[in-house]
This record gives C-alpha cells, sequence and structure tokens, in this order.
C-alpha cells in the first residue's frame, strides 16, 4: 500500500533493469529522506533538552504516543488509502472501544489489580479484543446504511459520516452516561522503569511494542498476502479482478471493518494513556489523526507511521520546551512538511 515518494534523481543515472525487450527501464528506489527527517527531529532536540537522561525520557513517550495515534490513524489510513471513502466519523469506533474496555476491564477487576503481569496481560488482552470486535460490528452496519449509499461522493461523505459519529457518541451516552469514566491501568503496568537515569512508563513500552506489530502485519497483509494484493489489484482496477471470479465489494467491506477494529484498538490505547474515557473522546483525536494522514500522504501505511512519530515526538518535545506553543505544534510541523512535499511524505502514486 505504502509507496515511495518520487525520485528527483536524473533517469539517466537511475538504476535501471533489462526488459523482455531489451529495453532499460528505471528501477524505483526507496526514499529515505522521511525516516532521516525523523533521526534528524531526534537528534536536534537532545541538545535543546539538555539532559540525556530527559530526552530519552521524552523520546521514549513521544515514540509511544506516536504508535497510539498511528493505530488510530492506520484504520482510517486503509479506508480512504483502500477504498477512497472520507470517513469523518471514524471517531466514533475510537469511543466505542475505549467505552468498552472500562466494562470488560471492571468486569475484570480480580486480574486488573492482581499483583501479576500474566493475569493483568490477559485482562488488557480481552479488553483489547472485544473493542476490536465492538468496534468492527459496528464498523459493518455503519459501512451498509451510511457509507454504502455514498461511495464516490466526498462531499457527501464527509457529510453524512460527521453526522454518523454524532449519532454514534449520543447512542454511547444512552449506554455509559454522559460522565467521564475512569480507566486505570492494570497494577503491574503502573509505574516506570528506570534505566540509567532515565524514568520510562512501564505502559508506554507496551504501547510501543503493540504499534510495531500493527505496523509489520499491515504492511506484510497488504504486500505479501493474496488477500492484500487482491484489494490493492482491485482498487486500480476493479472490473478486471471481478472479471476473475473475485468480488471485490466483500472484500472492501472487510478493509472498513478491519479499519474500524484498528480504531476500536486504538480506542482502548488512547483511553489508557489519558486513562479517562468520555464520549467526545473519538472527536477529541480526530484532529491530531487528519494531520498524521495528512502528513504522511494521504492514504500511505508507511507515511501514516512516520508521519505519527513525528507528532508524538514534536508534541513531547514543544511540551517541555515551550509549553504554551505545543498546541499549535502539530499544525506548524504539518505546514512545514507540506511546503517541502505538497503531496505528504510518501504519497499514493494515483492520487
Amino acid at each position: 500500500m505504502t509507496s515511495a515518494g518520487p525520485s528527483r534523481q536524473p533517469a539517466a543515472l537511475r538504476p535501471t533493469v533489462p526488459t523482455a525487450e531489451g529495453l532499460q527501464v528505471p528501477k524505483a528506489e526507496f526514499d529515505w529522506r522521511p525516516l532521516a527527517l525523523l533521526a534528524a527531529v531526534l537528534l536536534f532536540a537532545w541538545p535543546l533538552v539538555g539532559s540525556t537522561s530527559t530526552w530519552v525520557t521524552l523520546s521514549v513517550a513521544g515514540i509511544a504516543m506516536g504508535l497510539i495515534v498511528f493505530i488510530i490513524a492506520s484504520g482510517l489510513t486503509l479506508i480512504f488509502g483502500l477504498m477512497d471513502v472520507l470517513n469523518f466519523g471514524h471517531g466514533v469506533f475510537i469511543a466505542l472501544g475505549a467505552f468498552v474496555a472500562t466494562s470488560v476491564m471492571g468486569g475484570m477487576a480480580d486480574w486488573s489489580t492482581a499483583d501479576s503481569v500474566g493475569r493483568n496481560l490477559v485482562a488488557v488482552g480481552s479488553a483489547m479484543l472485544v473493542a476490536m470486535l465492538a468496534a468492527g460490528l459496528l464498523g459493518l452496519a455503519f459501512e451498509r446504511v451510511i457509507v454504502r449509499p455514498v461511495y464516490g461522493q466526498h462531499l457527501k461523505q464527509i457529510l453524512i459520516t460527521m453526522g454518523g459519529m454524532i449519532v454514534g457518541e449520543e447512542l454511547i451516552k444512552v449506554v455509559w452516561g454522559p460522565q467521564q469514566i475512569p480507566l486505570p491501568l492494570p497494577t503491574t503496568l503502573r509505574g516506570s522503569f528506570v534505566v540509567g537515569d532515565a524514568s520510562i512508563e512501564k505502559y508506554r513500552v507496551l504501547a510501543v511494542a503493540i504499534g510495531l506489530v500493527v505496523f509489520a502485519l499491515l504492511l506484510f497483509a497488504l504486500n505479501r498476502t493474496k488477500v492484500g494484493l487482491l484489494i490493492r489489484a482491485g482498487v486500480q482496477d476493479r472490473e478486471m479482478v471481478e472479471s476473475l471470479g473475485y468480488r471485490i465489494r466483500r472484500l472492501f467491506v472487510g478493509v472498513f471493518v478491519t479499519g474500524s477494529a484498528l480504531a476500536g484498538l486504538g480506542g482502548v490505547m488512547w483511553g489508557m494513556y489519558q486513562q479517562t474515557v468520555v464520549p467526545q473522546i473519538g472527536a477529541q483525536v480526530n484532529i491530531l489523526i487528519f494531520i498524521v494522514i495528512i502528513i504522511g500522504g494521504l492514504g500511505s501505511t508507511l507515511g501514516c507511521f512516520v508521519g505519527a512519530l513525528l507528532v508524538g515526538l514534536m508534541a513531547n518535545y514543544t511540551g517541555f520546551l515551550a509549553p504554551k506553543v505545543a498546541l499549535f505544534s502539530n499544525i506548524g510541523l504539518m505546514v512545514a512538511i507540506l511546503l517541502w512535499r505538497p503531496q505528504g511524505l510518501y504519497p499514493v502514486t494515483n492520487r
């Protein structure tokens, strides 16, 4: 799904590969510059922070926040990148996942409060799985009732999906109430590891691990599996794939359900990150999600990953160095990147 940005190297200097006809065709090259930008942000912040231990703490916190945002945004990236659907109702799946987690964790209080890593992880894993299932089922209904009638009509998609999110938030209030609900971390995930003089929160380590696993699975599924290749082929030429006997509509519904389930997983992780849940939690995160997707290249999984890490690091560094500008730092980051690359870090070639 991801695509490297266009190379600016002259065609005559690019590596070539021979074709069957003996012609020389430029070989695609991976664009490392966005990754270099990520490394540059990390290194540039080091002397500004001043203390190595504080820099390590802030960097790990920023990477963890970025990967949680990536998990949430990856679902919308799939839906837009593969289905060309502008789903502004994505926040309702985030909120549902977070509230389902409060119910599951409350029902497994003996497991989440036990002084056992294994029992705590079972409680967290159960909450994540149930939240993904609930968000996926809601996504199935959302696609059939709300999105399906407006395929290919972006303006109507924006309006009707925003309306769907408002209705969804009100239904969440009916079930769980309008009040703020706590979502505390399990006992063994509280506190921090001390590495030298740096303090690294335990939950952030778990968030980094889950985020990297989700990223690896997405890349593998989209680039190395038959289903992923069929979906990408259906985006390029739907009639051709359907003529081979494959039902692209069912595959696209599967993509929407998967994207919704990822939003539910992200909702659980963001709720635990905040340790409180409100019905508007999805709408609150929506701004960050769209900043990440725009920075990444509108549909690129790799671009979404790098963009989310940049957003997380920028939020933590500016929050420490200049708290008054922290709220605007990510918008400034988006503007700067779009001035450099108007189509985003890794633009999808067919957009």
